[in-house]
């Protein structure tokens, strides 16, 4: 019988044993997820405040102050605007022009 007892009391350590690596383990593991989730909410919220630099960077009205202010670049006028014809677009248009006057009649007016 003292065989059996004393089976029994090894075998009840090595549960407890166990038991007590098994809820560190679990404890360990939710430290560990719960560092990961803080870590994926702060990725979150830089990542909302670079989406919102990147809006404001890209805005058209700071595009064209830094295109005044930098590059000395400034707002097209018809007074300074240059277009360029190609010899292509030349002649249709000559023909364009060709085609649409009025032909001189030839009947005698009364």
């Amino acid at each position: 019988m003292t065989r059996v007892n004393l089976f029994l009391v090894i075998a009840i350590i090595l549960s407890a044993m166990f038991l007590v690596h098994s809820h560190y383990e679990a404890r360990r593991s939710f430290m560990i997820l719960e560092a990961a989730m803080k870590e994926a909410t702060r990725l979150e919220l830089e990542h909302e405040r670079l989406q919102v630099d990147r809006r404001s960077q890209a805005s058209p009205l700071r595009i064209e102050q830094i295109a005044k202010q930098q590059l000395q670049m400034r707002l097209v006028t018809p007074g300074i605007t240059q277009y360029v014809k190609q010899p292509s677009d030349l002649q249709a248009s000559s023909q364009k022009v060709a085609a649409q006057k009025p032909e001189k009649s030839t009947e005698a007016k009364p």
